[in-house]
């Protein structure tokens, strides 16, 4: 009582001040027009709906209310204030029809409330929660998505184990989810001890509502009232006018003889077993009047069928359609309880037809066009090579320098955006391959010579390199020496002259692949994005460090020269092979790409003089990274006879700005 009379006080209001006339009756008064407070001085002050019910209520009845909300024995909230007097009013008097359509509902479902919550040790009068949440109707959908009878979201139902997939939702399962209920109030009830702060919790939020009590240090409902949402504001107060109005029903002539109460069958189940199942069919087969009688027993079903091979469900039915079922055996019920017309199955995807365009084929095609699939080897797309942080390098400096994207490189070495990349560290690259399609149709020549040219499979450590030029020059040298021998390569006839000079084309056309090959041979090896040297560490072993480099053990010893496999933590491990190796192993591969025209046959000289020129006209660019702290005139220093107006031109520049990362041609 004492509670209720806290509830009852109101502020008092602000007595008028009487205008006051003038006696002389020549005085004209005017009347001016109310001007509303000036927004820098004072804001109007917002209509309270509840302080205005409150006062046209009749006094009396005030009090009948609040004395019969004060003898309600429960631990349910049920204070009485100008807030739930409102909501009494509405439920009772304005909204009337609401209550008596919940009031048919109530013999179906409280029972079931009332068993899980005295199973839990809750308070019983917590089953008018479920009113407050969808009205008792096991289907309700709010608009953010919270669907059942007590209004679970998505979220919440994964966390207290409620099934959902694209036939079942069990938050319209009236047990299931009214035990699931029951486990969150036990929990929020562990967290708050305040039933008045559970529901609200229940509104809002746990998490919300620690946050604003947090904030605030308040830790009472009615002290954290304006500080909460409007929603969750009059959450406890709907739920105390509707535990009132439903108790006192009768009281507020709500009953009527014209309502259409329902109230709780025995049920029976229909245990599925992973068979196709239209539940219209299966209501015929009860021998119920409405077909859709099944969907009704069975809210949480969210189609009238179940398809084959889903998970053991059983079917709610009335205890009055089993006799009916026994007189059938289950396979001829099934059998009737077929679907009528093939199931909905899912379309497979299609890919986008685009004009001119012929598909990939997938499986799905070739199984429907019937044609037999090509047995085609399956050939690498991608080279992988691993590359060691420079300082001042950047992801899209590297991205630029082995032709990848930049989410690439960040998604194949899980990089970060916007941080820097740390010296030292090691980063994975797939660099794209060329194809074969891609390359030009080669001569007979030059497939030998590109069969016989070996590309390292894993990029090795920079050794000092002749250039193309000089490569091709060498591998030319001895057949150019024999012609000089020859005295009838000098004396050659015009007929053969001739004819050099109409094939000179095609033999720059079959020489230029091997130059690329050449080319491609020199760049692998000038790589220099490996570490030559290890230093081993605690736990490490000879053949572990062989492999993750790509290389044999027998190779790593001959190269460090060592006598057994066991190696010792400091001892230092170098991956590349002596120089004079590296050397006659390069020379040995370029003379044997240089192209097979190129013999001992005085008919063949004019296509080595070809070569010559052809190196001669072409020179290889020479290109410089440029690094932090580089300008156009340090690197004009770095490179004999380069100025910078040079270097603008070969790299069509307007100003002298370069960033860490770009690629300048520096001699052409």
């Amino acid at each position: 009582m004492a509670r209720s009379a806290a509830g009852q006080t109101l502020p008092q209001r602000t007595p008028e001040v009487p205008r006051t006339s003038l006696p002389d009756d020549t005085t004209q008064v005017i009347e001016l027009p109310l001007l509303l407070p000036d927004s820098l001085v004072a804001a109007p002050t917002p209509i309270d709906s509840a302080r205005l019910v409150w006062l046209q209520t009749p006094p009396e009845l005030q009090d009948l209310v609040g004395d019969r909300v004060g003898c309600i024995e429960t631990d349910a909230p049920h204070a009485f204030n100008p807030s739930v007097m409102s909501f009494v009013t509405l439920f009772t008097e304005r909204n009337r029809k609401y209550m008596q359509r919940v009031l048919e509902r109530e013999n179906v479902y409280f029972p079931l409330f009332e068993k899980y919550l005295a199973k839990y040790n809750l308070p019983v009068d917590l089953k008018y929660l479920a009113v407050v949440e969808s009205a008792l109707i096991p289907t309700a959908k709010s608009h953010v998505g919270a669907t059942g009878l007590w209004q679970f979201m998505g979220p919440t139902a994964n966390d207290l184990r409620l099934r959902r997939d694209e036939w079942i939702d069990e938050r319209m399962n009236p047990e299931k989810s009214t035990e699931a209920a029951c486990k969150h109030l036990r929990y929020l009830y562990g967290v708050f001890h305040d039933w008045e702060l559970v529901l609200a919790a229940y509104n809002w939020g746990a998490g919300n509502m620690q946050r604003v009590m947090r904030r605030t240090g308040k830790k009472n409902f009615w002290d954290l009232y304006p500080n909460l949402p409007r929603e969750t504001r009059n959450y406890v107060p709907t739920f105390t006018a509707i535990m009132y109005s439903m108790k006192y029903a009768q009281a507020h002539q709500l009953h009527s003889p014209e309502l259409k109460y329902r109230y709780a069958e025995v049920m029976d189940t229909v245990q599925i077993n992973g068979r196709a199942v239209d539940l219209l069919r299966l209501s015929q087969a009860c021998g119920l009047e409405d077909s859709s009688a099944l969907l009704h027993y069975n809210p949480e079903l969210r189609r009238n069928f179940l398809p084959a091979g889903y998970r053991s469900y059983a079917v709610q039915v009335p205890a009055t359609a089993k006799p009916q079922l026994a007189v059938v055996d289950r396979a001829t019920l099934f059998d009737y309880c077929l679907p009528r017309t093939e199931l909905p199955q899912p379309l497979p995807p299609m890919m986008a037809r685009l004009n001119g365009v012929e598909p990939f084929p997938t499986r799905t095609l070739l199984a429907a066009s019937g044609a037999p699939r090509e047995e085609v080897e399956p050939t690498p797309r991608f080279r992988r090579v691993r590359h060691t942080v420079r300082r001042g390098e950047t992801v899209s400096a590297l991205a630029d320098r082995y032709d990848v994207s930049v989410a690439q490189l960040a998604r194949w070495n899980g990089l970060r955006k916007g941080r820097p990349l740390a010296p030292g560290k090691q980063l994975v690259v797939f660099v794209p391959m060329a194809t074969p399609a891609s390359q030009p149709a080669p001569s007979t020549g030059t497939i030998a010579s590109a069969q016989k040219l070996t590309v390292p499979a894993r990029l090795t450590s920079p050794v000092a390199k002749p250039t193309v030029s000089s490569q091709v020059a060498r591998a030319t040298a001895q057949p150019a020496i024999v012609a000089e021998a020859a005295p009838d390569v000098a004396l050659a006839s015009k007929e053969v002259r001739t004819s050099a000079r109409t094939n000179r084309n095609a033999a720059a056309a079959a020489v230029a692949p091997a130059i690329e090959a050449v080319e491609a041979v020199e760049t692998a090896v000038a790589d220099d994005s490996l570490p030559t040297e290890y230093v081993v560490r605690k736990g490490d072993y000879l053949s572990r460090i062989a492999e993750i480099r790509g290389l044999s053990v027998k190779q790593v010893m001959e190269w460090n020269k060592l006598t057994s496999i066991k190696v010792s933590p400091g001892q230092k491990l170098v991956f590349t092979a002596p120089a004079e190796e590296v050397d006659t192993t390069t020379q040995e591969e370029v003379v044997a790409a240089a192209p097979a025209p190129v013999q001992l046959k005085p008919a063949r000289a004019p296509k080595v003089a070809a070569v010559q020129k052809l190196a001669v006209k072409e020179p290889i660019r020479k290109v410089h990274l440029v690094q932090a702290g580089d300008t156009l005139y340090n690197i004009s220093r770095r490179y004999q006879g380069v100025t910078v107006e040079q270097l603008k031109r070969l790299n069509n520049l307007t100003t002298d700005e370069v960033k860490p990362g770009q690629k300048l041609i520096v001699a052409r």
